[in-house]
């Protein structure tokens, strides 16, 4: 007997980090908390597109993708689930970060791990996760996600 496939929804999240600042957008939704550019990678696109493409939209920023801190995944009521990839990375130049509001965001801007402390943020892993990059925690290499049948 064949078992219909879950429906999953696919996400990457950026760590951006400019020395000891960590760059992070104000979201339209959710009380509008600061969080990591994150967002859903889009059909026919690649972790790593996406990654920098979310990026891009919500806080105006190009950036270069170092490596990958965490993979997640979260079967959600045995009907759907979500798989979240976490990168690491630097901004390709010295671009500041946009600061009007559109649908993507209500804005970007550098914060230091202590400016964090005080801000209104989604969820108590973005203090950690800041942490733990400022920290060394151990970041893997980008192909740790790539495409099935890929050579090593």
């Amino acid at each position: 007997m064949q078992r219909e496939p879950i429906p999953t929804r696919y996400s990457a999240i950026v760590i951006v980090r400019l020395e000891q600042q960590f760059l992070l957008v104000q979201e339209c939704n959710y009380g509008q908390p600061w969080y990591f550019p994150a967002g859903r990678i889009e059909p026919g696109e690649t972790w790593i597109e996406a990654a920098q493409r979310e990026t891009l939209e919500e806080a105006g920023i190009s950036v270069i993708l170092e490596g990958i801190i965490r993979i997640e995944y979260t079967p959600v009521d045995g009907i759907s689930a979500g798989v979240r990839v976490f990168f690491v990375a630097r901004p390709k130049d010295n671009t500041p970060p946009k600061t009007i509001a559109d649908e993507e965001s209500l804005g970007a801007a550098w914060f230091t791990l202590e400016e964090i402390e005080n801000l209104p943020l989604r969820g108590q892993d973005v203090r950690e996760i800041c942490h733990y990059v400022a920290g060394g925690g151990i970041i893997y290499p980008l192909e740790l996600v790539t495409f099935k049948g890929s050579a090593l």
